[in-house]
């Protein structure tokens, strides 16, 4: 059935599917499942070029024999009219979708976790609970974000602790976190092109280097001041 687990025949006709070079929307209908479960199965294991039938099997299987039984997920719908169940297909396919732009996985969580609460903030005991697993992975998790400039934290006064914030320019930090290390790039490869030689073949290769990032950073904070302006104007005209 297109909602039921996927068997081990399944997981076979998914690595064929990639073998063939085919795209997930074409794998799931072969399996008549949604897209969704071919990219999370495929990305939980080894990705379009490590994933293995046998493997993803037991690792699957494993899972399930350490994950705690917890309660079916209510069908109700929330305060807000939404259903429970597409909330968490959204969160999957989110953090599959961070996993793919380099996050690591508890990291990609915690971060879809933040932004799909209305709040927009959390702590770390919270973080836990929602997601649960360990507070070390938690502060680990945390403090990649907090690197990337993705989340930041603040104290709360009345129950002493910190909490984990998402806003409207978290994105915009992260861009601009990105920018700079761009900036730092072409500095770099500029001095090592002087350390090379510029007229040798190597110097000229990192001359080039740093032309590209160069050109990239300063593009990325024009686009960066471009959206904050545009944003800005928006809120101002919504009043």
């Amino acid at each position: 059935m297109p909602g039921g687990r996927l068997t081990r025949q399944d997981r076979q006709k998914i690595a064929e599917g990639l073998a063939e070079g085919l795209t997930y929307t074409e794998i799931a209908g072969r399996l008549d499942r949604p897209v969704s479960t071919i990219t999370r199965e495929v990305a939980r294991n080894g990705g379009p070029g490590g994933y293995r039938a046998d493997q993803a099997q037991q690792a699957t299987q494993g899972r399930s024999r350490r994950r705690k039984p917890t309660p079916a997920p209510p069908t109700v719908t929330d305060v807000h009219g939404r259903d429970p169940e597409a909330v968490h297909e959204l969160e999957e396919q989110f953090t599959v979708m961070m996993v793919g732009t380099g996050l690591p996985r508890m990291t990609a969580r915690v971060l879809t976790c933040l932004y799909v609460t209305d709040g927009g903030s959390l702590t770390a005991a919270e973080l836990v609970q929602r997601l649960q697993v360990s507070p070390a992975s938690i502060s680990k998790a945390v403090g990649e974000l907090e690197q990337q400039e993705l989340i930041r934290r603040e104290r709360d006064p009345r129950r002493r602790r910190d909490r984990y914030v998402i806003d409207a320019d978290a994105w915009l930090r992260g861009w601009m976190a990105s920018a700079r290390q761009n900036t730092m790039l072409a500095d770099f490869a500029r001095q090592g092109a002087q350390v090379l030689g510029a007229t040798t073949p190597a110097g000229t290769r990192m001359q080039d280097i740093g032309h590209f990032f160069e050109h990239v950073g300063q593009a990325m904070i024009q686009a960066a001041e471009e959206w904050r302006q545009a944003y800005a104007a928006k809120r101002t005209a919504n009043g």
